[in-house]
């Protein structure tokens, strides 16, 4: 789609060469790996939600994770034919594939096909870009959406009847902020460049039309979102370190890279390029990567709502503005060039008088002509100067790969190697052994990974999840538990390391008959402990053992 909107736009083969590198590099990042053996707790949500049926998920989103509702509902038909954890991630690579060559088309459609090269690739070799690639989650989608929408609306600000494109834009926008609503804020950034690029009052209206649009679609998913906001209770307003943990995800973390790679921006950013208005790459790049942190973070402040995950999007003007940069660069390493050449013309010229004042004028002629030849500096989109830059990406991309791989072993997730649980749990569970999660939320890593905990009979569960419409499923009441317990000598306790602390005091009253009749009628006889997962059996009356 990319490629036939750059040939529309009167777009070749160097164009098109620059959009579709970028997209393979990125396709072969995000396969690397992505079957890996191991879900996380957010992959893993999605895996049992989309496998529910639609009712089923319907009913799921009237009490929780509405603002996932569309990717859920996309990941249906995805997870119906073959479940597996290449399934559940494949639509991440392609997002990320999309959003690659996305970056691509705006460095050609607003630079040259150089920089859309250059960006394309560094998208695609930037750790973040790779990692939320392989995450069965929107983000990919979100970012791909979000690049999608800043595409259209470069080409419908430069189009005079351009109805067409500012309908897509709208709709665009509204499925993006649909997949998730925190990408409203592109709205922000987009508002930034009609800004930046001094853009006539008709193409304010356009857009307002076009934004107030998706903004009318997405009213009903915030309403319902509201209510359901202690899903993010968890987040914590940003603090000092949050905008440079964020630059590190943008550059990468890598020094050698960071460092470089924040000198090429600067060098694209600068006033010349900014004052004067026009729709130029850093006019759309700079508000990408700078409003929707800025603003959500501010936002934060007071009402925790940041993570870097829900910002993705904004890392497509990051390469964009170092190509730029890049592109800068070359162009002044051209200029002294031409500089050098000035010079020596004029030493020729003297040279060249000298011949004619010696009856030789065709000498002479040749002569000139020939240092004029060496003289001229080489085209700016020279094939030398696309090889470097082509290099050092690849360069960063090697300084970086050590990360890159450690983030696809699954012992990095740590406590959310559910997959590592749920072995854990197969060999010390047997078919009939009675379990309890503690808290509730644990019993993710049976739905996620079942094979470990077959047969074993889940002591406080009432209502399946899917038939309840909550995630983890309804557990019984305090008295009703209270009672099952009762007819147990033995209980298995599948349980994070916090709800064994005695300092732990949970909100639930389910929660607490759990820790206190193990505590009062049980002893601990056994345990297993797998990163961030304590499997502990209790006995009814006999003493700890050791």
């Amino acid at each position: 789609m990319v490629c036939a909107w750059l040939r529309r736009a009167g777009g070749g083969r160097p164009e098109a060469v620059a959009v579709l590198l970028p997209v393979l590099v990125m396709t072969a990042v995000g396969l690397w790996g992505l079957d890996r053996g191991g879900m996380w707790r957010d992959e893993a949500v999605t895996f049992q939600v989309a496998q529910r049926s639609l009712p089923q998920i319907w009913h799921l989103l009237h009490t929780v994770d509405a603002v996932h509702g569309l990717y859920y509902l996309l990941m249906h038909p995805v997870l119906a034919a073959r479940p597996g954890e290449f399934a559940l991630r494949l639509p991440s690579v392609c997002g990320a594939a999309a959003a690659a060559g996305g970056v691509a088309a705006l460095g050609v459609r607003l630079c040259r096909p150089r920089v859309g090269l250059w960006a394309g690739l560094l998208y695609a070799v930037t750790p973040m870009a790779g990692h939320y690639a392989q995450e069965g989650r929107s983000y990919a989608l979100v970012a791909a959406g979000a690049v999608g929408a800043t595409l259209l609306l470069v080409r419908a600000a430069r189009t005079r009847r351009a109805g067409g494109w500012w309908a897509a834009y709208g709709g665009t926008v509204a499925v993006t902020c649909l997949l998730h609503e925190l990408a409203a804020l592109v709205l922000l950034a987009h508002a930034g460049t009609l800004a930046l690029a001094r853009m006539p009052a008709r193409v304010w209206a356009r857009w307002a039309c076009a934004a107030g649009a998706a903004i009318v679609a997405l009213v009903p998913l915030v309403l319902v979102s509201r209510g359901q906001s202690a899903q993010v209770a968890w987040l914590m307003p940003p603090g000092p370190g949050s905008v440079g943990r964020l630059l590190g995800a943008f550059t990468g973390p890598a020094l050698p890279v960071a460092v470089p790679y924040l000198l090429l921006v600067a060098l694209a950013v600068r006033p010349s390029r900014l004052r004067y208005g026009g729709l130029s790459l850093p006019a759309v790049a700079l508000p990408l990567t700078v409003v929707p942190p800025a603003v959500l973070m501010t936002v934060s402040r007071a009402w925790p709502l940041y993570d870097e995950r829900y910002v993705l999007y904004a890392l497509a003007g990051a390469p964009l503005l170092a190509a730029a940069g890049a592109e800068r660069a070359a162009t002044l390493i051209a200029g002294a060039g031409v500089g050098a050449g000035v010079g020596v013309r004029a030493r020729a010229k003297g040279r060249v008088d000298a011949g004619l004042r010696s009856s030789s004028p065709v000498r002479g002629a040749r002569l000139l002509a020939e240092v004029r030849r060496r003289a001229r500096p080489r085209p700016a989109g020279a094939t030398a100067v696309t090889l470097t830059g082509v290099l050092t990406v690849a360069l960063a991309f090697a300084v970086q790969l050590p990360l890159m791989r450690r983030d696809r072993m699954p012992e990095h997730h740590g406590a959310d190697n559910l997959a590592a649980v749920s072995a854990a749990a197969g060999r010390a569970l047997r078919p009939g052994d009675p379990v309890l999660y503690l808290p509730s939320i644990v019993r993710r890593s049976a739905l996620a990974y079942p094979r470990g905990f077959r047969g074993v009979h889940d002591v406080a569960l009432r209502v399946p999840g899917p038939v309840s419409g909550t995630l983890y499923g309804q557990e019984a009441g305090p008295e009703e538990l209270r009672r099952r317990l009762d007819r147990l000598d033995r209980v298995w306790m599948v349980a994070e390391p916090f709800a064994l602390s005695p300092s732990w005091y949970p909100d639930s009253a389910t929660e607490r008959v759990k820790l206190a009749v193990v505590d009062e009628e049980f002893a601990p006889r056994e345990q297993v402990v797998r990163e961030g997962v304590t499997l502990r059996l209790y006995v009814r009356g006999t003493s700890p053992a050791g």
